[in-house]
């Protein structure tokens, strides 16, 4: 099995559970060394030093296996395709081309494929997802006027 097929399948319970408690004891850490910018990491017979940023990420990554998730790193500047953009927007192919068409999302032309900028997409992304939040949060506010129960 190759590293790839490893990190690509969702964390089995046992997992889970270690990646949870490895989440909390970590926040546990950066919370209490709020000034510290580098932390020493022993595994096995070897001693690591990391930046305080790669433990924060460590962090936001235990806690995604914590909650079952498989997770991919993809740096900022990559672009994709617009199968992968379309996966993590949830949403199909066809319908993310008819928002690039539309422009509310950048691309560029690689020859016939058009490739999204990671942090292009998930610009997009948080936009629409306050949309969203806004419009539930108005619903409710409404429910709430109408006596509605919620």
């Amino acid at each position: 099995m190759s590293a790839a097929e490893r990190f690509d399948r969702l964390p089995d319970s046992e997992t889970a559970d270690l990646a949870r408690a490895s989440a909390t004891e970590l926040s546990k850490l950066l919370a209490h060394k709020p000034e510290a910018d580098r932390a020493r990491v022993q595994l096995d017979d070897t001693e690591l030093i990391l930046p305080r940023h790669a433990l924060a990420l460590l962090r936001d990554i235990l806690t995604e296996m914590a909650q079952g998730n498989a997770v991919t790193i993809v740096p900022t500047h990559a672009e994709l395709t617009t199968q992968e953009a379309a996966n993590i927007l949830n949403v199909s192919r066809p319908y993310l081309i008819q928002l690039l068409e539309k422009g509310a999302i950048p691309f560029t032309r690689t020859g016939s494929h058009r490739r999204i900028r990671y942090q292009d997409l998930m610009e997009y992304k948080a936009a629409r997802d306050r949309q969203s939040q806004e419009a539930l949060e108005e619903l409710a506010k409404q429910a709430q006027e109408l006596d509605m129960g919620y």
